[in-house]
């Protein structure tokens, strides 16, 4: 594939500018805290095709749905993530004309995103049409340190001129949604106000009344020293400025440096918001930019010391992956239980809403093994507080009792997806939470958090299943009718194999807990629900392959015409922008994983051999056309050796958005698959798994690679390992003895104690 811009071990370097890759750039060059984020868009007038992005966390808008016909349960809007105020604007003129990239073709361009920092560097220079010349260089980032703050620090230098440049540092809150739809804007405005060197602006979500307030304070520079300014402010709906012109002398830089807070209410009360934001940039500009980033790089350094993965040896894996954890981070950072993890971050507005399945199947895993146990507990939390609202969802559908069905889409609990084959039939997506609970138990040894809570929606998500099951009595089965599995390329399907396993799955991991904490605290579980839900788990269907050990994705899958994604001519590809919906469900192909990704899930429960040839089967049949896809197969492909395969995956999850591979990174990143490419290495490559035995490591490695290393917690304990081609190397770093089984054999390692296998 393609790469879109040029590979280096910590960075994304782009030399030239290139107008047909600015929206991708917008994307690929975003940066963000874990509260809010910015698209790399321009701080200067750009009047070409660009993406506009400003994005706060947990503040959405709830578009109303748009379908043909009203089905009863159906979400009465789509949860959009919003677009709000535009914080990064500086604008520049030199004689009335205005810096516009698309009408001054700029020389020598470089645009940088050093992500060890998380610093966002731009530099290039320009003709006007009068013939004066400037050098510019711009450097931001969202605090890490304080993510409520931001700064930028924007230089000018004039190249062969002296005369007047005109400076407008403004906010711009007057911001529209890409998709909304119905061409809706979706922001009230509460206040505002502008004083010189200063302002702020308040805007408030029509509906949910979500508030951002926004402050900003500037300084002027020449190089070094500070200069008085006498600012012209203005002010009008929506809109502060401070605009300014001074003389500048050829030669000499001049620096405009920017601070900015953005404050919401997802956070604090709605009177404090502004008076936060003031509060927030006055200390951000009484400390100074290089006290803001010197504070902002040490938070990275903290994150990068657990979460770093070195790669020697193939420099567009080493920067794929740590691409990937960037943008996890910058995503995500556990320190606000309101928030979660959207499927595109801080970097762009499709799919909308903060939680999908993705958090609990392929996002928990990584904060299990690089962050404080509290991180991905905060993930849990979440669904738990979010139980009475999965209850009343079950309800619009007709269940009873205390069932439980949670959203697809969410940001409140509610469910905000509005296609019908999504919204009401993919209910696997219950599995996935129930599967957290599990994968963090057996993590942290945490059985607290099981008893008192895990256990309630455990329950309240089993009762879903039995209630969702059926008796067949021609096939004397349990079977679930009408689905749509992780395969979106097949819907109202009959038994899922991957969804009536993790349902049966589900009902038995109840009842073990009840049965476990039965003695230790109140039953939540009648013994007329106990006898039900054995009964149940005991006559689940699951669809076979006769004479085989294949899985059969659902009933009816060898009706299918037999062929393989070597069969779909390239011009084709990928099938979702070429073919038509009917095409694709009447096709063999398969989105993403389904039976592999129960496979993934549950390896413990099935014999090599039969991975194996479930993997056989179906790996070639797959499109990986969801991003989430690749990762899975490469956990099993590395499991059952096959490392050219691994590899060839493990590139497409770790440089999906790098490389441009569905051909949609300009829309926003995938957040949430990139989670799945540090599982591909860790789980995969690395064979790293904690299950009831503990600690297992079978590191494997690619042809290319000459070594890698990274930091998993085990139990809280920092464990490193290192493999090359010809041993792997495991160290003990915590404080407490662990027992850690290393290519099938069992050591007990002391604090700083390290084996070589």
């Amino acid at each position: 594939m393609r790469n879109l811009f040029e590979v280096d071990a910590w960075k994304i370097m782009e030399h030239g500018f290139d107008p047909a890759k600015q929206q991708h750039a917008e994307s690929i060059f975003s940066i963000g805290n874990g509260v809010f984020g910015q698209r790399a868009n321009f701080e200067e007038t750009y009047s070409g095709a660009s993406l506009q992005g400003s994005y706060v966390g947990g503040v959405y808008y709830p578009d109303k749905t748009r379908v043909g016909w009203w089905k009863n349960g159906y979400p009465e809007y789509f949860a959009k993530v919003l677009n709000s105020c535009n914080w990064i604007g500086i604008n520049i003129e030199v004689d009335g004309e205005l810096l516009d990239l698309n009408v001054q073709k700029p020389r020598a361009f470089y645009r940088e995103l050093d992500m060890q920092k998380g610093i966002l560097t731009r530099r290039f220079k320009v003709k006007f049409s009068q013939g004066k010349e400037l050098q510019v260089e711009s450097l931001r980032f969202c605090s890490m340190d304080n993510d409520e703050i931001a700064a930028i620090k924007f230089t000018v230098t004039p190249l062969n001129f002296d005369g007047n440049v005109k400076f407008t540092p403004y906010l711009d809150g007057k911001v529209h949604n890409h998709d909304s739809n119905y061409d809706e804007f979706f922001w009230e405005e509460d206040s505002h106000k502008v004083d010189v060197q200063k302002g702020y602006l308040c805007t408030t979500t029509k509906k949910t009344k979500f508030s951002v307030a926004t402050a900003m304070r500037f300084s002027f520079w020449k190089n070094e020293e500070l200069l008085t300014i006498h600012p012209n402010c203005h002010a009008r709906a929506f809109y502060v400025e401070n605009n300014f012109e001074h003389f500048l002398e050829q030669g000499n830089s001049y620096v405009l440096k920017k601070y900015v807070s953005v404050v919401s209410t997802v956070h604090h009360s709605e009177t404090s918001v502004i008076p936060r934001a003031i509060n927030h940039v006055r200390d951000a500009y009484t400390s100074g930019f290089d006290v803001l980033r010197s504070a902002h790089e040490s938070a990275w350094k903290k994150l990068w010391e657990k979460a770093d993965v070195v790669i020697e040896g193939d420099i567009a894996s080493q920067q794929g992956i740590r691409f990937n954890i960037f943008h996890l981070y910058q995503t995500y950072t556990g320190k606000h239980a309101q928030l979660n993890i959207g499927p595109k971050g801080f970097t762009g507005e499709k799919y909308g809403g903060a939680t999908y399945w993705d958090t609990e199947a392929y996002c928990l895993p990584f904060y299990l093994k690089t962050a404080d146990p509290e991180v991905a507990k905060q993930l849990l939390l979440y669904r738990y507080n979010h139980l009475d609202r999965a209850i009343e969802n079950a309800e619009k559908l007709g269940f009873k009792n205390g069932a439980a069905l949670y959203p697809m889409v969410t940001m409140n609990g509610e469910e905000c997806h509005n296609e019908w084959e999504i919204t009401f039939e993919e209910i696997h997506r219950n599995g996935a939470i129930a599967f957290a609970i599990y994968n963090y138990v057996r993590h942290t040894g945490d059985a607290s958090y099981l008893m008192e809570k895990g256990r309630k929606v455990l329950n309240a998500i089993a009762r879903f299943w039995v209630q969702r099951f059926n008796w067949s009595k021609a096939k004397e089965k349990y079977v679930l009718l009408g689905v749509t599995g992780p395969n979106e390329y097949e819907n109202n399907v009959n038994n899922n194999w991957y969804t009536n396993y993790i349902a049966r799955w589900c009902i038995q991991y109840a009842l073990d807990c009840e049965n476990s904490y039965a003695a230790s605290s109140k039953a939540q579980l009648s013994r007329q629900e106990i006898e039900q839900w054995t009964k149940l788990v005991d006559a689940v269907y699951l669809p076979k392959l006769e004479g085989t050990r294949i899985f059969l994705q659902q009933d009816g899958f060898m009706d299918k015409e037999q062929r393989t994604v070597a069969d779909i001519p390239a011009a084709e590809s990928p099938i979702n922008q070429h073919w038509s919906w009917d095409r694709i469900l009447r096709s063999i192909f398969i989105k993403q994983a389904d039976v592999l990704q129960g496979l993934y899930f549950f390896e413990d429960h099935f014999d090599a051999l039969t991975i194996q040839e479930n993997f056989d089967f179906y790996e070639p049949k797959t499109v990986h056309e969801s991003s989430l896809s690749p990762c899975v197969h490469v956990v099993l492909a590395a499991l059952i050796d096959r490392m050219d395969k691994a590899y060839e995956l493990y590139l497409r999850t770790s440089r999906l958005d790098l490389d441009d591979y569905n051909r949609e990174a300009n829309e926003g990143l995938h957040i949430t698959s990139m989670a799945g490419t540090w599982l591909s290495l860790v789980e995969g490559l690395a064979g790293v798994r904690i299950g009831q035995n503990g600690l297992t490591i079978n590191p494997k490695i690619p042809k290319s690679w000459n070594v890698y290393r990274f930091q998993v917690l085990y139990k809280s304990q920092p464990v490193r390992i290192e493999v090359n081609h010809h041993k792997a190397s495991i160290l003990n770093a915590g404080n407490v003895p662990l027992k850690i089984s290393v290519k099938g054999k069992m050591y007990t390692l002391e604090p700083n104690e390290s084996i070589i296998s």
